[in-house]
């Protein structure tokens, strides 16, 4: 599995992975700042972006290894490790499987318990497109406008929408809906691992998400003692694009010596 990725600047190596839907087109601009202190990879994770769809069970295992091949294949020996949403999730498994290659954890409004159904509407609407009928973006969004109201989430979903010359329809979804729809449930799993994971780790919530409440930090620190938890006031859980510079702030404080 040859991801997709793009690298800026120099210096210490910074993975990072978007969440479920995203790509790393997500992480462009932040990744640019980033890279006057570090190496900045930005991946497509499987069946995102322009990496290869694959009929694989997705799980987290999954991902965690194609990120270990990712890194093999680079000779990135370690790495500060940041991921969104699904993303997170995917770096704190690599944790576990692979802690001596990682140096420091960012984990952007995620936590470690299973999550509940938080993409009921966007499934069931990326599930009925009619792409025979739609022929340009707008028309896209009109259509999706009666299903899903909020504009920032049309948006995100539309930079998935791509056309396909060769295809039957004007347009195709980058992302494999098809795997990911089938294997959501493994996407809200929890993360679990047979000792505690000792890197240092920031946990940064958006103030307005639910994905990290109060309560769930005592189970986050079981699994990583060396944890810290950094809430973003009026932020939700695109914190890092509603937020970047204050994002952006937090995250430079933490990884630099």
């Amino acid at each position: 599995m040859e991801l997709n990725f793009k690298i800026f600047g120099s210096g210490p190596a910074l993975i990072i992975l978007h969440g479920l839907f995203g790509s790393l087109d997500n992480w462009q601009t932040l990744a640019r700042q980033f890279a006057d202190y570090f190496s900045v990879f930005i991946v497509d994770q499987r069946n995102h972006g322009r990496s290869p769809h694959s009929d694989e069970v997705f799980n987290y295992q999954l991902l965690a290894e194609d990120l270990f091949q990712f890194m093999y294949a680079h000779s990135i020996y370690e790495a500060h490790l940041l991921g969104h949403s699904m993303g997170g999730k995917t770096v704190m498994q690599f944790a576990a499987m692979h802690e001596d290659m990682i140096d420091k954890l960012v984990i952007a409004d995620m936590g470690i318990k299973k999550n509940n159904r938080h993409h009921d509407a966007v499934l069931d609407t990326i599930s009925a497109f009619p792409f025979h009928i739609i022929k340009s973006r707008k028309e896209a969004d009109e259509w999706m406008t009666e299903r899903i109201s909020d504009f920032g989430v049309r948006q995100f979903l539309l930079k998935n929408l791509v056309r396909d010359p060769g295809g039957p329809h004007e347009y195709i979804w980058k992302f494999n809906f098809e795997v990911l729809n089938r294997d959501y449930e493994n996407i809200l799993s929890k993360i679990e691992s047979d000792y505690p994971i000792q890197r240092p780790a920031l946990f940064i919530r958006g103030g307005e998400s639910d994905y990290i409440r109060d309560e769930d930090f005592s189970e986050i620190k079981l699994l990583f003692p060396n944890a810290e938890l950094s809430t973003m006031e009026g932020a939700g859980h695109w914190l890092h694009a509603e937020k970047p510079a204050e994002f952006f702030d937090k995250v430079i404080a933490f990884l630099l010596p």
